[in-house]
């Protein structure tokens, strides 16, 4: 039987012409060429930034300067345990005007170690996070003292600064607490309405109260606040039927209205724990000028532990809403040398360790889709500079 040309043949033979030709054109470029003239938009546009570079590459390659020839730069919100940054800089000033406070005297860093570095004071953790992001040499800070949750939430908006956690400066053993007004136990709280500051430390803290109670965090109605410090006013107003926030604040404001206290961190000492975190590039350029900076903040806070009220003046000067200043030192003391040594796995035992905190803040912002995945803790800190002053100091 004869065999039949069936009408196929034609867009076969077209079809093997053409991957020939892309076989030929393709190494050659031609295609690439194509794409750009014909369809600009199909070909990815690629962003660089700092942050595919590692931090330290604008280094210098000898020690011009141990420390920076202008001053350094610490953002903070305050909290008890920045009592200790207070001292070792002589007091607060803003981003808008970073110069000492008129006739502020002269902190452990300036008197002990010459290093001209002062504390710059935020209103909310997100003004603080933008100006860490930045760095002092574009209107920003160069360090920074955020909570470990803090961190695991904004590292991915942080990247280019290639952050560097290298102290403790203090844990919440009460700051941070929920009230309510109508509510008597936790549990009584489903169906209710609970503000928070979604980027503060409260608001990992009301998660952790939610757990307690067996609550899930769709069995609570969810108001956003502006500010940590919009809690109290918020529950006086009748806006929400509970709230986190700062002690001081939220306690007046909840016994104002007949309301109380449910939960504070004292029931979680281990929960929220500030730390000193530094831009990457600063760390890398003056390593000299970190060692003075950790020197001196352990100093300072010695010195609040043996007498608190200089540095509780200084506190209540900065945030009179966080109540007495004594007692906001007391329920978020500063760091010792020693606590440091523990929570980073240097020697002695901690109940929580940096990694551990910062790994179960990550898996659970991941969880509840508010971050994608972070790196290991142990790629988030530089321990370094602390190593070197615990060791100097020894045991």
């Amino acid at each position: 039987m004869a065999l039949r040309r069936g009408p196929g043949l034609i867009p076969f033979l077209v079809l093997c012409a053409l991957g020939a030709a892309w076989l030929l054109a393709s190494p050659l470029g031609y295609l690439d060429r194509l794409q750009a003239r014909f369809f600009p938009a199909a070909k990815d546009a690629v962003r660089l930034s700092p942050g595919d570079f590692p931090a330290g590459v604008t280094a210098p390659m000898a020690d011009l300067a141990s420390v920076p020839l202008r001053p350094t730069l610490i953002g903070f919100t305050a909290r008890g345990s920045a009592a200790a940054l207070l001292l070792a800089t002589g007091g607060a000033s803003t981003l808008d005007n970073p110069a000492p406070p008129p006739g502020a005297a002269q902190g452990v860093l300036k008197t002990a170690y010459a290093m001209d570095a002062r504390a710059v004071v935020f209103a909310n953790e997100d003004e603080l996070r933008q100006a860490l992001s930045v760095g002092a040499e574009h209107g920003g800070v160069d360090l920074a003292v955020l909570s470990v949750d803090r961190l695991a939430a904004w590292l991915p908006a942080l990247r280019d600064a290639a952050p560097r956690t290298v102290l403790l400066v203090g844990r919440s053993r009460g700051q941070e607490a929920l009230a309510a007004v109508g509510v008597t136990e936790l549990a009584q709280l489903r169906g209710k309405r609970l503000g928070v500051y979604p980027s503060g430390s409260s608001s990992y803290f009301a998660l952790w109260v939610l757990s307690r109670a067996g609550l899930r965090m769709s069995d609570v109605r969810w108001v956003d606040l502006p500010t940590t410090l919009d809690a109290g006013r918020a529950l006086r107003e009748g806006r929400a039927d509970a709230v986190a926030g700062l002690w001081g604040d939220v306690e007046l404001a909840a016994r104002d209205r007949g309301g109380q206290v449910l939960a504070t961190t004292a029931d979680a000492p281990h929960l929220v724990a500030s730390v000193l975190v530094a831009r990457g590039d600063y760390a890398a350029r003056y390593p000299d000028a970190m060692r003075r900076i950790i020197r001196g903040l352990l100093d300072a806070g010695q010195s609040v532990a043996k007498e608190p009220a200089p540095a509780a003046r200084l506190l209540g000067e900065v945030a009179p809403y966080l109540g007495d200043p004594s007692e906001a030192i007391r329920s978020a003391p500063p760091a010792t040398l020693a606590d440091n040594r523990a929570f980073f796995g240097l020697s002695g035992e901690a109940p929580v360790t940096y990694d551990e905190l910062f790994q179960s803040a990550s898996a659970l912002y991941q969880k509840i889709r508010r971050t994608a995945k972070a790196p290991p803790a142990e790629d988030t800190r530089d321990l370094g500079a602390l190593k070197y002053v615990s060791e100097a100091r020894g045991p």
